[in-house]
């Protein structure tokens, strides 16, 4: 019976990450399609190998360096990254600071 539960558990959160990631998609595309600004919060190797059309690639680790530029483009941000990870770190950073964002999730699937 215990193996039961722990199947359902794994299966539940299966389908809770695919509809989770794919809500974060959905919601950067609209923000998108409405003047936001993508950021890609990977490194720049990664970012290098593949990318969004027309994104700006602020990695994670100069994110709070970056404040006052990011500040400047007046716009709604998107971050993106691998997975969404990095890309939900940065968003509770930009929130911090007053800078209206949303965690994109995985820039792949923006495709």
């Amino acid at each position: 019976m215990t193996n039961y539960f722990f199947y359902i558990i794994i299966i539940l959160g299966i389908v809770f990450y695919f509809y989770n990631s794919n809500n974060k998609s959905k919601k950067a595309i609209e923000v998108l399609n409405n003047g936001g600004i993508l950021i890609d919060v990977r490194t720049p190797q990664e970012f290098a190998s593949g990318n969004y059309k027309n994104s700006i690639n602020i990695p994670l680790n100069t994110i709070e360096q970056n404040l006052e530029k990011i500040k400047l483009y007046n716009k709604k941000i998107i971050l993106v990254c691998a997975s969404g990870m990095r890309s939900g770190q940065a968003n509770e950073i930009l929130n911090r600071n007053g800078i209206d964002s949303v965690n994109g999730g995985s820039w792949s699937k923006l495709k």
